[in-house]
């Protein structure tokens, strides 16, 4: 018999996870909790429990000889799940509760870099509306401000005045828009430069870089317009070198794995560096306990070894085999419901892509209504296509998308131009 494993998550992460899962032929069968009504066409077994649900998601687990469960977002790790899922007697891929606050809260990673000597913009916390705003007074704009805590990708804003920044500021300490997540702040210096990720699987204190990608972030073209949880990604980055991905394991991720472990917080799981090359070197933006969203969608295509039994091995205590390929580019481009990342419309007819026979859908903010799907959320799919340049995979990526009627929705026509040099 395969392996049974379970993923928790319902976006187009979870999608790509469960698909890459699906093609070992040591895996028997995948369920996702709670999953989406387009994970079905790849064979996936959508399980109707939230994330949040862990007691349910045990039983579930047990009930139907699960081998292992894969975590896929951050909420459920930052409450525990693998920690529950441990003390059930099962084995969960991902951070315990300890490990994941690197990414629950800004000030806690700040503080690690800090005292492990890991390059990063300066700051200051805040949790006084008005000593708030005597700091911003006194530095330049561009400034970032953070919750501390997570706010689903609504947490970070980039300040171009100072009246913007004290507005900013006055609704997360004052007004309490984001509530508890916002209750904190951090304020840091704006870093300039080119940004780029480099996710790694982590156990203990063993690191094993991915590919690096890059994101797309804001919501129209030339990075105009605000942020959103990404609105497509390409991997591998041609304007990052194999040194600097050496660096950043070296300054960054390593450093932060073993001063995790120094702390009593050893990290298992994926470990994701979102980083920017500035004049001074290689920065840390932000840390995150798990793959990111809409990169995995990419860095999962580049990976030329069995995906489960890396996992399994990992989990297991074994060396895993882990193999890239080496030729090739991967890119995505996100589809967006109309009027996203502010209110958008629901219920948008999407395209057959059943005849596409050059690329991936991954679904995310759908649902089935009348047999056929439907739009349900804010970023609705991604399509994913590869190619021997990087060109050439934004060239099927889009005439995939140009081919099929997108109307209802929105997406961004220039996905992968920073790497693509005329």
């Amino acid at each position: 018999m395969g392996l049974n494993i379970l993923v928790i998550g319902s976006g187009g992460r979870e999608h790509a996870i469960a698909q890459k899962f699906l093609q070992s032929s040591k895996v028997e069968k995948v369920f996702c909790a709670k999953g989406n009504a387009g994970m079905k066409k790849d064979g996936i077994v959508s399980v109707d429990i939230a994330e949040d649900d862990h007691q349910a998601l045990i039983r579930f687990a047990k009930e139907n000889n699960v081998d292992w469960t894969f975590v896929g977002p951050e909420v459920p790790l930052i409450n525990g799940i693998v920690d529950e899922f441990t003390n059930a007697g099962l084995l969960a891929f991902g951070p315990k509760k300890a490990a994941a606050l690197i990414e629950g809260s800004k000030e806690f990673a700040k503080e690690l870099m800090n005292t492990y000597n890991i390059p990063t913009a300066s700051y200051q916390t805040f949790t006084d509306f008005e000593q708030a705003k005597a700091y911003v007074l006194t530095q330049p704009t561009p400034i970032v401000i953070k919750a501390d805590g997570l706010a689903a990708g609504k947490g970070v804003v980039v300040a171009e005045t100072v009246e913007e920044a004290i507005d900013t500021l006055k609704d997360m300490l004052e007004e309490c828009v984001l509530g508890q997540s916002g209750a904190k702040v951090v304020i840091e210096e704006f870093l300039c430069g080119e940004e780029f990720s480099l996710l790694a699987f982590v156990r203990g204190q063993e690191v094993y870089p991915m590919v690096p990608s890059q994101d797309h972030k804001r919501v129209f073209e030339q990075e105009l317009g605000p942020n959103t949880g990404g609105m497509g990604a390409y991997a591998p980055v041609p304007q990052v070198s194999d040194e600097m991905i050496e660096e950043v394991l070296k300054t960054i991720l390593k450093p932060a794995v073993q001063g995790l472990a120094a702390q009593g917080r050893a990290f298992s799981g994926v470990l994701y560096a979102g980083v920017i090359l500035t004049d001074t070197g290689i920065k840390v933006i932000e840390f995150n306990a798990r793959f990111g969203d809409p990169e995995t969608q990419v860095v999962l295509q580049r990976l030329e070894s069995d995906f489960a039994q890396i996992i399994d091995d990992l989990l297991k205590d074994k060396q895993p085999d882990i193999r890239w390929k080496q030729d090739g580019f991967s890119l995505g481009v996100v589809v967006a419901a109309n009027g996203y990342p502010g209110k958008y419309t629901k219920e948008v007819s999407l395209p057959d892509f059943s005849e596409i026979n050059k690329g991936h859908v991954y679904y995310a903010g759908v649902k089935e209504k009348s047999g056929k799907l439907v739009s349900d959320g804010g970023r609705v799919y991604l399509v994913e296509a590869s190619g021997k340049t990087l060109k050439e995979a934004q060239k099927s990526v889009y005439s995939i998308l140009e081919n099929c009627d997108t109307s209802g929705t929105f997406y961004r026509k220039d996905i992968g131009f920073k790497g693509i040099k005329e």
